[in-house]
């Protein structure tokens, strides 16, 4: 595996395969690292697609609000190249923050068309904005024709979908299926911060979120998923930051669930904000 620092090494790597391979689709997958399966899901699903897979590693200050939380996110860049090696990802960039705004951080704008305001967008602000900058300057550094992200990140994925339509870049984001523990529990980043006891306890996030899908089969009045789903955090260690029953396509709440709706939800647990969701899928009982 290749490991480049920046944007020149990135180019200079990306050239001498492609001099070779001149149709040769590359394939991004940028992340914050700590690495877990549900990474390399997004790797293996690139190789699939894609000739040559990039992986980058950065923790973009820009999108965090939070200073603490950005000083407890874990950092394991030997494991993390470790576990890149064993999937055969072609090239890993990890660039400093000089590399990545070698200017500064630049003034940054874009109008995301009202998705980004809910959700996230209410309870981070700047999130968004950020994360669609070093999106945006990564897709630069690395000029790929494919881009894998997870869909825990619902929101995310469909910003990001929507950032790359308005510059007009060339790339086609490709959104891979949550990856899961075995109890259910929503693999990410963050759950390193959990010991192995509270990570089984945390399997209570989506078996809210699933018994909120089965009770909308028979009430399929939002607010009353809401607390439905509310109801499992009553008398926990868990604190609900928010619940979302939201459409696909715009974000915005609705009032009932339908085919094209998806709940989310971020919950604290032990001062760690854990991040879900399920897309509501309607089941029609057929006589037997």
């Amino acid at each position: 595996m290749i490991i480049t620092k920046n944007e020149t090494e990135t180019h200079a790597a990306l050239e001498a395969f492609k001099l070779k391979n001149p149709n040769a689709i590359i394939g991004f997958v940028p992340t914050m690292g700590a690495l877990h399966e549900g990474h390399l899901s997004l790797i293996r699903e690139a190789k699939i697609h894609c000739d040559f897979v990039v992986c980058s590693i950065f923790v973009n200050p820009t999108q965090f609000n939070n200073a603490d939380d950005l000083k407890r996110y874990p950092r394991t860049i030997e494991a993390d190249q470790i576990l890149l090696e064993s999937v055969s990802c072609d090239l890993l960039l990890v660039p400093t923050v000089d590399a990545v705004y070698p200017c500064g951080v630049p003034d940054y704008d874009i109008d995301l068309e009202g998705l980004d305001q809910g959700m996230e967008g209410q309870f981070r602000p700047g999130h968004f904005k950020g994360v669609c900058m070093v999106v945006e300057r990564l897709f630069s550094m690395v000029l790929p024709q494919k881009a894998f992200f997870g869909a825990k990140d619902f929101q995310q994925l469909a910003i990001i979908r929507k950032m790359t339509a308005i510059r007009g870049l060339p790339i086609e984001i490709i959104g891979v299926t949550i990856k899961r523990a075995e109890n259910g529990f929503a693999l990410s980043s963050r759950n390193a911060l959990l010991s192995e006891e509270e990570r089984e306890n945390a399997q209570l996030i989506y078996r809210a979120l699933k018994a909120g899908v089965d009770f909308g089969q028979l009430n399929r009045n939002s607010a009353a998923i809401t607390a439905k789903i509310q109801s499992f955090f009553t008398d926990t260690d868990f604190e609900v930051e928010y619940i979302a029953i939201v459409d696909n396509d715009t974000l915005l709440a609705v009032n009932e669930v339908n085919e094209n709706t998806t709940i989310c939800i971020v919950v604290y647990y032990r001062n760690v904000r854990l991040i879900d969701n399920i897309p509501f899928v309607y089941t029609t009982a057929t006589a037997s």
